[in-house]
């Protein structure tokens, strides 16, 4: 039987990124033969994807692509932060960015059906993310994207890879660009207050009434306080009504009309915003393993 050594193991676990013991134990079975312990590790580490394919995936990042007057923006989740700074996971979000921008599909299953291979996974999208589930050890899904390509000029920008923004503008690339660093910092649900989600206004007057009721004014005063709290409101959350950032004495609407600029739309994507995460006991996870291994010794 051919010895097996570090290099080899190491070796494996360059093309494989499984865990050391794994790609000794498949080495060991394999009897030294690389491609047969690679493939020992695909099947494997493809149940493992089947596993893990059911935990939540609140981390993640975002990433764009922008070529003329087509971009798109899409939210990549996996379950650790860890995982956000691995090559193969950066690959796969950047590779949706682009077909989603170059090929406009429908929804998140058509996107998955795109032609697209890497790290030795393929055909399709799907086929690829699966393939690094298993690779990584990991849970990973494309939670949404956003494709524009209306004929209007493009701006994006990444705040990091957890905040995405793209906007879609006529004038100035500059004025645009300020207005996406913008979005990312104050984010705005809107363009204007008449566009606030009328979900958002009924949540906010109801908390305004509640705070009015209290102070035991007579109704009408009461009445005008709830409808000056909502005014305020959809200021304060409506991008044209919000003081810019770079220069709090003018709006961003006025900003805009002094750079001759229009903006017909944003996206803002915030990594894992609305997923509920797993709060995991650490302690009580670290004593579950410490009891499983002493069952089993």
């Amino acid at each position: 039987m051919a010895a097996i050594t570090a290099s080899m193991v190491a070796e494996l676990r360059a093309k494989t990124d499984a865990p050391m013991m794994e790609c000794k134990k498949a080495l060991t079975e394999a009897e030294g033969d690389m491609a047969k312990a690679e493939e020992l590790l695909r099947v494997k580490l493809g149940t493992k994807a089947g596993k893990a394919a059911s935990r939540v995936t609140a981390e993640g990042v975002v990433t764009s692509f922008v070529n003329g007057t087509t971009g798109a923006m899409i939210e990549v989740n996996c379950e650790t932060d860890f995982v956000t700074k691995n090559d193969s996971f950066l690959a796969l979000a950047n590779a949706a960015a682009k077909l989603v921008a170059e090929h406009n599909p429908a929804d998140i299953a058509a996107l998955g059906e795109l032609p697209y291979s890497q790290d030795g996974f393929g055909p399709t999208l799907e086929e690829v993310r699966k393939g690094l589930i298993g690779k990584i050890g990991e849970n990973m899904s494309f939670r949404r994207f956003k494709r524009a390509a209306g004929g209007a000029k493009i701006a994006n920008y990444l705040h990091g890879t957890r905040i995405g923004v793209l906007v879609e503008f006529e004038g100035d690339e500059t004025a645009a660009k300020d207005v996406a660093m913008h979005v990312a910092a104050m984010k705005p649900v809107s363009l204007t207050s008449a566009e606030v989600p009328a979900e958002l206004i009924e949540k906010e007057r109801s908390v305004a009434a509640a705070k009015a009721a209290e102070s035991g004014k007579p109704a009408d005063i009461v009445t005008k306080m709830v409808e000056g709290s909502v005014q305020k409101y959809l200021k304060e959350v409506s991008l044209f009504n919000q003081s810019f950032v770079k220069n709090d004495k003018q709006t961003v609407e006025q900003m805009l009309k002094a750079a001759g600029t229009t903006v017909k739309a944003f996206t803002l994507y915030v990594v894992g915003e609305g997923i509920e995460k797993k709060v995991d006991d650490f302690a009580a996870e670290v004593a579950a393993q410490v009891a499983a291994a002493q069952g089993a010794a």
